[in-house]
């Protein structure tokens, strides 16, 4: 059975709030107040479940037309519709009241029939209102639905061809994480004040949609002045909301040429420009261009195939080697990844890692290539060759993964090879990111008899702070580090005051990018440990690799 509708009856004289109730008594349930204070306190319990007010003028403590200018400033209640009840049936009475936002006006004696059909009109009326209006609005927001935005769009084009527009999006970074830790009430909050801050961004020249659930439109004429400081300034104004933690938002512009174009699509481009700069915290917003787009769908393309990739092996391990600098002896490799598309050849780890790190996908390249640097490991073994170390490189994503330790544990013993045979290599940058985990996670591989490698030290400003905080047993230096430093005087740079560094701390030493025997001169006269770089050789696959395993070369 379904609930009655309800009506508040704001009526100070009793006889008239029984006549009413007599009334409209079956069809609908009647609340009372004697005046506008109390009524307003009834709206405010009742959260929207009100459908009609029957009101008096003349009360005391509130009248009626100060009861209708509250509730016609309250977005919550200023839709319900209100009938205006006197003993006046003035002109002058009547539009005062209509004046003062009533929907309806009615004089007394009531006349039952009359009332009843005006209230069911009314009710009617407003419940259709509301169905468009759900259509039109996003509930929660009030930004136009997405829909209702696309529509609005093409209208505008129809209406002002002569007019440029661009279509600016926005995303909110990691909304699912607001929602989760603060909850969705404070989620709610923070996209009520998003669509506030953005409309007064587009202004009178302007329209708003949610498009997504975290996603939001606008358009606007175009010519207008786009800086980082502009996006930037509104990020600081969404965080200084009470429900605001640290949001970021990144923004795409799509510059309207061809109104042909679907608007959805015109707002996906704007999206993809936006997601381009995902990441980079020190921009704020990306103009579409058909060049991202080819990018884009490049990533996509990638991405589609990254798992067929790695089931049929496309994927294969490459060994670059390491030579110790005193007496040119190979001593060990680097284990390189390269994908051997079937239909494009050979791809550059540049095109697809920096993807694969961004979707996460690395993390299963990497136990790919723990996994097959064992086995390779394991065959030289097994032929006799010298027992050398390989080490792989673990990305930041890894480090995330609580069962890393027991990952790379079970893969050396898998093959039954001791921990010290596979060096694990940690770029610099992730230890800046997130300190206390790559402590934590460096400690745990430690106890385990692991070798830690700090790859391209130099490349960053925190390396020697990051020294301080971790047990390590390598440091790899940076190739644009090498190239910078020996090519400075003797008695400059930084490269001799490293070395002794790592001398007292223990520590090896890995120059990678060795390009020139100028380069390895320097390397080999400050006292460096190792050298990997093209002057010695290139990455290659393992099979020729294993002709490099039966002596020294002549380096000098």
């Amino acid at each position: 059975m379904m609930a009655k509708k309800k009506i508040l009856v704001v009526e100070d004289n009793m006889l008239n709030r029984e006549m009413l109730k007599n009334i409209l008594f079956p069809e609908y349930e009647i609340l009372e107040a004697e005046n506008g204070q109390e009524a307003l306190s009834i709206l405010q319990a009742q959260e929207g479940d009100i459908s009609l007010i029957l009101l008096d003028i003349v009360m005391p403590i509130m009248n009626g037309y100060a009861f209708l200018s509250r509730i016609k400033a309250d977005d919550a209640c200023s839709l319900i519709p209100v009938v205006v009840t006197t003993q006046s049936s003035s002109e002058e009475d009547e539009v005062e009241a209509l004046a003062h936002g009533a929907t309806d006006f009615v004089s007394k004696p009531y006349r039952p029939e009359i009332i009843r059909h005006r209230i069911a009109g009314l009710i009617h009326l407003r419940e259709t209102a509301a169905i468009v209006n759900q259509l039109r609005y996003d509930q929660l927001t009030g930004a136009y639905s997405k829909e209702y935005f696309y529509q609005q769009v093409k209208d505008t084009f129809v209406e002002a061809p002569e007019k440029e527009y661009d279509i600016v999006c926005s995303n909110v970074e990691n909304f699912k994480l607001v929602n989760d830790v603060f909850g969705t009430q404070a989620g709610d909050c923070l996209l009520k004040g998003i669509v506030k801050i953005c409309k007064e961004f587009a202004g009178g020249k302007g329209i708003c949609g949610r498009i997504g659930a975290d996603q939001f439109a606008c358009m606007i004429e175009h010519g207008f002045n786009y800086t980082n400081d502009l996006f930037a300034n509104i990020i600081c104004r969404i965080n200084d909301l009470s429900c605001a933690k640290n949001v970021g938002l990144k923004w795409g512009i799509y510059a309207v040429e061809d109104t042909a174009v679907p608007i959805e699509q015109m707002c996906d481009r704007a999206l993809l420009a936006a997601h381009s700069i995902k990441g980079r915290y020190d921009q704020h917003f990306a103009v579409y261009d058909d060049a991202m787009r080819e990018e884009l769908l490049w990533e996509q393309t990638i991405t589609n195939e990254m798992t067929t990739a790695l089931s049929s092996e496309q994927f294969e391990v490459y060994l670059q080697p390491k030579y110790r600098l005193q007496d040119g002896v190979l001593a060990g490799a680097e284990a390189l990844v390269r994908w051997n598309h079937p239909k494009q050849g050979f791809l550059s780890p540049t095109t697809f890692i920096p993807l694969f790190e961004k979707n996460g996908f690395i993390t299963k390249l990497d136990q790919f290539v723990w996994d097959k640097t064992c086995a390779v490991l394991r065959q030289w073994d097994n032929k006799g060759y010298p027992p050398l170390s390989v080490s792989v490189n673990v990305s930041r994503a890894d480090i995330y993964n609580a069962d890393l330790t027991n990952i790379l544990l079970k893969t050396v013993q898998k093959y039954g090879l001791g921990v010290s045979r596979l060096p694990l290599e940690i770029t610099e940058s992730a230890y800046t990111e997130n300190p206390s985990q790559i402590i934590e996670a460096v400690e745990s591989l430690k106890k385990l008899g692991f070798l830690i490698e700090m790859d391209d030290f130099g490349s960053g400003y925190s390396s020697l702070n990051m020294l301080n905080q971790l047990s390590l047993d390598i440091l790899k230096l940076d190739m644009q580090f090498i190239r910078s430093e020996t090519t400075k005087p003797k008695s400059q740079g930084i490269l001799r005051h490293i070395m002794a560094i790592a001398g007292t701390m223990g520590l090896r030493v890995v120059a990678e990018g060795v390009e020139t025997k100028e380069q390895l001169e320097r390397l080999c006269e400050i006292g460096c440990d190792y050298g990997q770089g093209y002057y010695f050789a290139k990455p290659m696959p393992c099979e020729a690799f294993e002709t490099l395993m039966r002596g020294p070369i002549d380096l000098i």
